[in-house]
């Protein structure tokens, strides 16, 4: 008989632990949203998935997305300097969650997956556990459901590091070459522009993260769609003006009324295994792993988290019983490169040390040194050694 796990969360996270386990196990995920409520609700997040997760979406045999907005470079400004724009490896892609969430659940209800639509609470969570062999908590950065441990060597800061405001627009024009624009304002805050595919078609994902109680923390108090639209452009004239130089006027409006959000998230890494009464609860991405999205490496990490944990699992599928221990081989397996991932992370939240700034400004002059720099947020390892190792 084939064990039964039960996912909370219909995220990146659940939704890839579904396709990589459902041939081994009885799988069901728990979702408090159907297919149709995430499609028309409001933006959850921004996403860019790099090649590393875009080919474990392929080994999984997830949906392929076609795509014009295939994101080729990484272009770098510091305050009104634009230094370069070095290329990645390999093409990544952001595909509205709203759009791809749904997609993927109800292709996985057709593969026989089961799923619940509740609200599950933390009182309740033990008591749901019981209709399962293993329960993963999934629940993302509104998480956790268990009281994970906090590891306290990955999480030095009580409060959040960005003020996140997000909007999917229409009438921006492109990069060339197509990719992601980072802008660094020292001192003040961040904006990151990202090509990205919607039920609306191509849109342009602008997304500050500000210093709170900063300039650019300017959006305080703003609920709608018009006066958000209104503040953003307010908020690109001042302080990004390659960008504004790129809005067409007549164009320049959100996709739709939910494609805005603004959140404030303090970083947190905890232990992802929890013993309750002699019974193993496993946690998985942000719900255990929240780091602050300044890197874009939010899905991508839980796209690492989600895949070295059902390998782990399939290689246990006929243990007896699944104990303490199988919690502490995925947590061995998976610190290293979450330690990798959250002190960079962790130090962009910070002025960028002398000798990287330095290897910025060396970058405008050597194109492979940009795409050396570029390719840091597909092999966050290359960043950390970047960061943390002074040359």
């Amino acid at each position: 008989m084939k064990k039964r796990i039960g996912i909370v969360g219909s995220g990146t996270t659940g939704l890839q632990l579904a396709y990589a386990l459902k041939d081994d196990f009885e799988v069901t995920i728990v979702s408090h949203r159907s297919p149709e409520q995430l499609r028309s609700g409001r933006i959850m997040s921004t996403q860019v998935h790099f090649s590393p997760t875009r080919a474990r979406e392929e080994r999984f045999h997830m949906p392929k997305w076609e795509s014009d907005s295939m994101i080729e470079s990484i272009h770098i400004t510091v305050g009104d300097q634009k230094l370069f724009a070095g290329m990645l490896e390999k093409p990544a892609l952001s595909v509205d969650q709203r759009l791809a969430y749904s997609r993927y659940a109800e292709e996985l209800e057709r593969a026989g997956v089961s799923f619940q639509q509740k609200k599950v609470i933390k009182e309740e969570i033990e008591a749901f556990s019981d209709e399962f062999d293993l329960v993963i908590d999934c629940t993302g950065k509104n998480g956790p459901l268990i009281p994970f441990p906090v590891e306290k060597e990955l999480t030095p800061f009580q409060t959040p590091q960005r003020k996140c405001i997000v909007g999917y627009f229409k009438g921006v024009k492109p990069t060339s070459p197509l990719g992601v624009s980072v802008t660094v304002i020292p001192e003040i805050g961040e904006m990151f522009e990202i090509p990205s595919e919607t039920e609306y078609g191509p849109v342009t994902i602008l997304f500050i993260t500000a210093v709170p109680e900063g300039p650019l923390d300017m959006f305080k108090g703003i609920k709608s769609p018009e006066a958000f639209t209104i503040k953003m452009r307010e908020a690109v004239e001042m302080f990004f003006p390659d960008i504004h130089e790129r809005i067409v006027d007549i164009d320049f409006a959100l996709c739709d009324e939910n494609g805005f959000l603004q959140i404030a998230i303090t970083p947190e890494v905890r232990i992802p295994y929890l013993n309750v009464n002699d019974k193993l609860f496993l946690g998985c991405g942000d719900s255990v792993i929240l780091n602050d999205p300044i890197t874009g490496q939010g899905s991508n990490l839980s796209s690492y988290c989600a895949e070295q944990l059902s390998d782990l699992l399939i290689e246990h599928k006929h243990s007896v019983r699944w104990d303490e221990e199988l919690g502490r081989l995925y947590w061995e397996r998976i610190k290293p490169f979450v330690k990798e991932v959250t002190e960079w992370t962790n130090a962009m939240t910070q002025p960028l040390p002398g000798h990287v700034i330095q290897m910025l400004l060396s970058a405008a002059e050597d194109q492979q040194k940009a795409d050396e720099i570029a390719r840091w947020f597909e092999n966050p390892s290359t960043a950390h050694q970047a960061f943390l190792t002074k040359v």
